[in-house]
């Protein structure tokens, strides 16, 4: 595993929006346009504010959502309700520039929705968050959406409510040009121990990926290590 330690999730925060606004001008320069899918969760609420503050050129970046929960546009436990509080009131990106999730609509028809507005491209960067049970984005330990090989798939059944929602499948955020986890507070410790002792967690099926990780959720053993 390729994993930054931090000694809380502050310093994480910050670090990984400087290399977010990094990889943004890097991908701008290259090809014009940077696609983003972020995370939801509090985990990353203090990089997309830090974010914020960065000098990214907004109107070349396209915007998309790992994962989204089948509530009411504007809840509170909304992602996209997260992220715009934390990021979008802040910075001059055009509204068509942000893809959310519509899973308002239901779980099957949102992902088949959002399937389209992926259009088969390649996501510059993936932000990932990961559960105390291994899960991320929403792809949950045994749930059936966790095998499907779809761009996009409807979850049903999740152990945390709402039951319903829609998540960005392994097919799609594993091709993505890179992959940052961040991943903070000992509740995480024993997932991320499962992982590293290599036990085939949801998260650990991301490949090629970056660990941010603060110290609080760093096994005992390695923090011996270190």
């Amino acid at each position: 595993m390729n994993v930054h330690l931090y000694d809380d999730a502050m310093a994480m925060g910050i670090a990984v929006a400087r290399q977010i606004a990094l990889l943004a001008k890097q991908a701008i320069a290259a090809r014009g346009v940077f696609r983003l899918a972020l995370a939801g969760g509090e985990t990353p609420r203090r990089c997309y504010e830090e974010l914020a503050r960065m000098d990214i050129d907004w109107t070349h970046v396209q915007v998309y959502f790992g994962d989204e929960r089948c509530l009411p546009p504007g809840d509170l436990n909304r992602n996209d309700t997260m992220v715009r509080d934390a990021l979008f009131e802040h910075v001059a990106i055009p509204e068509e520039n942000i893809h959310r999730i519509m899973a308002e609509l239901g779980a099957a028809h949102a992902a088949a929705r959002y399937m389209l507005v992926l259009g088969g491209i390649q996501l510059d960067l993936v932000l990932l968050g990961m559960g105390e049970d291994g899960h991320t984005a929403s792809l949950f330990p045994g749930n059936p959406a966790s095998a499907s090989e779809a761009a996009v798939v409807a979850v049903y059944g999740a152990p945390k409510p709402p039951a319903e929602r829609i998540s960005l499948g392994f097919t799609t955020l594993n091709a993505a040009r890179a992959k940052l986890f961040m991943v903070a507070g000992e509740g995480k410790r024993p997932a991320l121990e499962r992982i590293l002792r290599g036990e085939m967690l949801p998260a650990a099926i991301i490949t090629d990926a970056e660990w941010h990780i603060d110290r609080a959720a760093l096994p005992e053993e390695d923090k011996k290590c270190r």
